[in-house]
């Protein structure tokens, strides 16, 4: 095992290098230094392919004041999922998102992970949630939490970077596929619920 001063598998203190004393939450016997694991912060993105305004005959009150399960004719939103092109789980659907840089608000870092992996602006909507997940990175899980947004697209053009996803579609709401990560299949569900379809 690699020997680490960060995240859960922390063996050496990050300030002076001393052996700790046991797993995080934990303290340096040489120079006190606290070492704990936090969850990192993630956002992603439920971006629709329609809003309340754009559904013929139906304003928002309408569309948001239906019965669980009533269509009445009228579309439901799907939402767009990226294939993931890069571990962990490649290959599977996934809402776009990513991590929030130091100090940056989860609906900035919305915002700026749709400008970095679909290339347009999104009108940020309402937020859905935050769920505690589990993320795998650099032989280590990690924990995260996600917050979930609703969100539109500015700009119809969609540019993926291939770095991140190899390639797009738009699901139901209510029939997605399953989802790369646990946190991402709960938030389907109540995005499903918050819009009533």
């Amino acid at each position: 095992m690699t020997p680490r001063g960060y995240g859960p598998g922390a063996s050496f203190c990050p300030r002076c290098a001393a052996p700790l004393p046991g797993p995080a939450p934990t303290t340096c016997a040489g120079c006190r230094y606290q070492l704990f694991v936090n969850a990192r912060p993630t956002v992603g993105l439920f971006v629709l392919d329609s809003t309340p305004s754009q559904l013929p005959g139906s304003g928002p009150s309408e569309f948001l004041d239906r019965a669980p399960g009533q269509v009445s004719g009228q579309p439901e939103p799907r939402f767009l999922a990226l294939r993931r092109a890069a571990e962990p789980m490649i290959g599977r659907w996934e809402t776009p998102g990513g991590f929030c840089d130091g100090w940056e608000h989860p609906a900035e870092a919305a915002v700026r992970e749709a400008r970095e992996e679909l290339g347009v602006s999104i009108t940020l909507g309402e937020h859905i949630g935050m769920y505690v997940g589990s993320y795998e990175f650099q032989d280590e899980v990690l924990p995260v939490l996600d917050h979930f947004f609703l969100a539109t697209l500015d700009d119809p053009e969609i540019v993926l970077d291939p770095a991140e996803s190899a390639e797009l579609n738009w699901f139901s709401l209510v029939d997605p596929p399953p989802l790369a990560f646990a946190t991402m299949d709960a938030a389907v569900r109540e995005a499903a619920r918050r819009l009533r379809i």
